[in-house]
């Protein structure tokens, strides 16, 4: 375990459906939460057993130090997630982390648009809000495949401007969250932050090029979630100017946008 990886008992205080298949869990903290940055993701024990399923990385969507709360948006997709739906409140949880590199801030921003695809949104939440409090003007752009699955619209609209784009229209522009980016609007933006499936982050780096400075951060499928079994490689560029894999759970999640290599 790395020395930064902080572990403790933490108790379910809300868990409930926000859309098909995707949950919302609030889990509180026995003691005082351990250090956190947007972007990062907590690795959560889905069982007690000696069944191999027994952690699973989600992002943080949002944090509350006042309340020792972590709240994380996931989806039902396979065994392990299934094991932690059916968590109850009251109902303890063996977490590990935050872990992984967050969304680093940056003084003197002043215009930052965060793009976030499905299940890419909810680490938006968290960064949309601790921009706000710099008093950083946020737009946020999200996409979904339909209405029905569209999550954290309220969440974000806290902080600013929400645009939407589903893939059939039925909420929000027809299309995708590289729709909305303008021109105009590239031109008016300090920085971008965005998280989703790769196809769409491959679309965002196209998009803005050398229009805009800004971060991805990356979906993988973790194993250990401390860079141990290298699981989770992604190809990008490495400190020595070379193309190689990195490994996302430690060396991301986020990673400088120029930095990234899509096979595409």
């Amino acid at each position: 375990m790395p020395d930064h990886a902080a572990k403790g008992r933490y108790s379910v205080v809300q868990h409930f459906a926000v859309a098909e298949n995707m949950m919302r869990l609030t889990i509180e903290s026995e003691g005082e939460l351990p250090p956190y940055l947007p972007g990062q993701f907590l690795h959560i024990r889905v069982t007690d057993g000696s069944d191999h399923l027994l952690r699973r990385p989600i992002s943080l969507c949002t944090a509350s130090r006042i309340h020792k709360q972590f709240t994380v948006v996931y989806r039902i997709s396979g065994k392990g997630t299934k094991l932690l739906a059916d968590k109850r409140v009251g109902d303890t949880l063996d977490v590990l982390g935050p872990l992984g590199k967050g969304f680093p801030l940056h003084k003197g921003d002043r215009n930052v648009l965060l793009l976030g695809g499905g299940i890419g949104v909810p680490p938006m939440v968290e960064l949309a809000k601790q921009l706000t409090i710099q008093g950083v003007k946020v737009t946020t752009i999200v996409g979904f495949q339909t209405a029905s699955q569209a999550i954290l619209i309220d969440d974000l609209s806290q902080y600013g401007e929400v645009l939407v784009a589903t893939n059939d229209g039925s909420l929000g522009q027809k299309g995708f969250v590289t729709q909305y980016l303008t021109e105009e609007r590239l031109a008016e933006t300090d920085r971008f932050y965005a998280c989703g499936p790769s196809p769409m982050l491959a679309a965002v780096q196209k998009a803005t090029g050398e229009k805009a400075v800004g971060y991805l951060s990356l979906e993988e499928r973790m194993g250990c979630g401390i860079g141990l079994c290298a699981a989770c490689v992604h190809k990008a560029v490495m400190p020595d100017g070379s193309v190689g894999y990195r490994k996302v759970c430690k060396e991301g999640p986020v990673f400088a946008a120029e930095e990234v290599v899509f096979d595409v």
